[in-house]
This record gives C-alpha cells, sequence and structure tokens, in this order.
C-alpha cells in the first residue's frame, strides 16, 4: 500500500481492490424471514426461504465468475440467515467443489446473525463449509437486551445467546467473532460494566474483537417510539467507551473499526435476495433504488445501469462522504420515492433504513 491517496483519502490498494474484475463480494440473504422481532429492525419479514431456481442461479453464476477470480467472498445476511441452514450448505458445498478447481482463488465467508441457533455443533459445521467469521449484535446486560432482541414468540433471547459465545469460545476453531454491541440512551449506563464483563469473558481471546454501533432511526413500525442518541452524543458515547475497552486490558485492536468505504460503493459488490432480485445495500430492502436487477437461473445477472450508477457516484465526486454510505442523497429515477437514508426522515414519506449495520 502507497501513502499516496487517489480519492477523497482513499488509498490507492483499496481503491484498486474495490474495481478490480479479480474480486467478487456477494451479500446471499438465504432467508428473509427471523425468528427475532428487534424492536428497532427495518425490515418487513414479507420474503421467505430462497427458492431452488435462486440457488441455481447463484451457483450457475459462481461457475462462471470463479475461474476468472483470485478473491471471493460470501456474506450470509437475512432476515436470519441461520435459520436456513440447508440453502446456506449448499450453495457453500458447491462454492467449495468450484474453489477445488481453481487452487488459485482465496475465498472466505462470514454470516451477521443473532446467534441463537449458533451452538457448537452448528460452528463446527459452518467451519467445515468454510464459513469462519461472525458478527453477532448484542444490546447490553440481559435485562436490557432482552426488551430490545426479542424472539418472535415474545421471550428473551440473552442467555442463549451467551451460552453460544461461551461455546465459541470454548472451541479451537480459527474463527473471528466481531460482538457488535449497541449503543442507546436506555443502555448507556449500563455499558460500561457489561463491557466490563466482555472484555473479562471474550477479549482475553483474539479471536474477538468488539464493535460500538449506536442504533439509529432505521425504519420499522416502532422507529418514531425507539429513543436514540444524536449524533454528536454517539460520537462521544462510542469514543469514551473504546477508550475503556483500550485502557483496561484489551488493547486497541480490540475495538474493530469498519473501512471508510462502505460495500455497497463498491462495483465488484452484490446483494442477492432470497427472490433473486440484485441489490447493492442489506438495509434499504424496500427502496425501489435498491433493486438493481435480477439473477437468472442460468447465472446471468440483468442488471439496470440507471439504477447501479448512483451507488457508485462516490468514485466520480470524489466524496469520502457518498463512498462511506452511498445511501446518503442517493439519487431517485423520475416517479421513484425517496425513503429515510441514515436516520434522516423527510416529513411524511416512507421508511427505510442506514446502510449495512447488521443486527
Amino acid at each position: 500500500m502507497t501513502d499516496d491517496t487517489a480519492i477523497s483519502g482513499i488509498p490507492d490498494e483499496e481503491v484498486l481492490t474495490a474495481f478490480s474484475d479479480e474480486i467478487l463480494h456477494l451479500i446471499l440473504l438465504p432467508t428473509e424471514q427471523c425468528n427475532f422481532r428487534c424492536v428497532y429492525c427495518y425490515e418487513d419479514f414479507s420474503v421467505g426461504t430462497m427458492k431452488e431456481p435462486v440457488v441455481a442461479g447463484v451457483k450457475r453464476l459462481l461457475e462462471r465468475r470463479i475461474p476468472t477470480l483470485r478473491q471471493l467472498h460470501i456474506g450470509w445476511f437475512g432476515g436470519e440467515p441461520l435459520i436456513a441452514q440447508k440453502v446456506i450448505q449448499d450453495i457453500s458445498e458447491s462454492v467449495l467443489a468450484l474453489t477445488r478447481t481453481a487452487p488459485g482463488i482465496t475465498y472466505t465467508s462470514e454470516v451477521t446473525t443473532n446467534a441463537y441457533h449458533l451452538d457448537p455443533a452448528t460452528a463446527q459445521r459452518l467451519y467445515d463449509l468454510n464459513i469462519r467469521q461472525y458478527q453477532i449484535s448484542l444490546d447490553g446486560p440481559e435485562e436490557i437486551h432482552d426488551q430490545t432482541r426479542i424472539q418472535r414468540n415474545g421471550g428473551g433471547s440473552f442467555q442463549k445467546i451467551w451460552t453460544n459465545l461461551l461455546g465459541l469460545k470454548a472451541s479451537s476453531l480459527d474463527i473471528r467473532v466481531t460482538l457488535r454491541v449497541h449503543v442507546t440512551p436506555a443502555n448507556l449506563n449500563a455499558m460500561p460494566e457489561f463491557l466490563s464483563e466482555i472484555r473479562k469473558e471474550f477479549l482475553q481471546d483474539s479471536r474477538f474483537v468488539v464493535l460500538l454501533k449506536s442504533v439509529g432511526h432505521w425504519g420499522g413500525p416502532n422507529d418514531e417510539e425507539f429513543n436514540v442518541l444524536g449524533a454528536s452524543e454517539s460520537r462521544q458515547a462510542i469514543s469514551e467507551l473504546e477508550k475503556l475497552i483500550n485502557g483496561q486490558g484489551g488493547g486497541a485492536d480490540k475495538v474493530y473499526h469498519p473501512g471508510s468505504v462502505c460495500y455497497a460503493s463498491r462495483p465488484n459488490s452484490l446483494l442477492i435476495r432470497a427472490t433473486g432480485e440484485v441489490g447493492k445495500c442489506t438495509v434499504a430492502l424496500s427502496d425501489p433504488a435498491n433493486n438493481i436487477g435480477r439473477l437468472l437461473e442460468d447465472g446471468t445477472l440483468k442488471l439496470r445501469e440507471e439504477r447501479l450508477g448512483p451507488w457508485l457516484r462516490g468514485w466520480t465526486k470524489d466524496s469520502s462522504k457518498v463512498l462511506g454510505c452511498p445511501l446518503v442523497g442517493l439519487p431517485r429515477s423520475q416517479g421513484e420515492p425517496v425513503l429515510m437514508q441514515i436516520g434522516v426522515r423527510p416529513p411524511g414519506l416512507s421508511r427505510s433504513g442506514d446502510a449495512k449495520v447488521g443486527k
């Protein structure tokens, strides 16, 4: 990597990576259903499990692309992806067979999961499928977490998730676990003690890191009622909490900071929904501007250039802000509604969400 900056402070190497035809980043939604009903969730759960024609299309797309790739990364998202493990296994086994025919390729895979079903046996199965990175959300200590990350049946979820996290720690699996800890006005006072517990239980293990993220107005039925931190409050709170982690034995490498370029800004990153619709952003799922095309059963991608172009505009406008989240200020085709963008809800308009944040 050079010290030169090519676009808006983005290193040359990152620019080349984003535009390389030899790199492919796919985000796959094996289902858009979920066993949770988190109070701040933006999804409507109107779509079910990925059907066989879409599964076949994903496989054939990868058959076409793998011979020309040197890097392939697949991210599993949802809904809750682990309630559709058969789809994950089917596609992953196909990918592993394909990568064995291309020994020069680097293949990595991750899952964004609520971890309710991530018991040791499941973790081992996923590991055998080369899924070795996790992002798992927690909303604070049990009494607070269970008020917001609620099961579909109304029950709490903390104890099951914590047990599964301890199971991951007890394993010898070569994995990376990002504990995404949500920060809200309701849990802020409890965060120092909770992060101390996180540090004690997990951060001495080199496989675990923490990502602190403020919950925003991401859309959904409870959006207007849910209290969130303002931008300046959020920055200050997260800065202080990160210092707490780093200053008490965690080490600076224990706090994870995402890169400055959103995956949705990268030309070689695509989202494939359970329906076969192709998009760029995992949050604005109901936004027409995020429907940029369709995956056909034969593996062909039919993309709409007029919809794709606005997601990539940060590169031509030389804008680090747009590259960081192209959903903000996304240009619209004539007649398309303007949905919510990163916590900014225009009066009287419907809502969508915040850029890929996990759940």
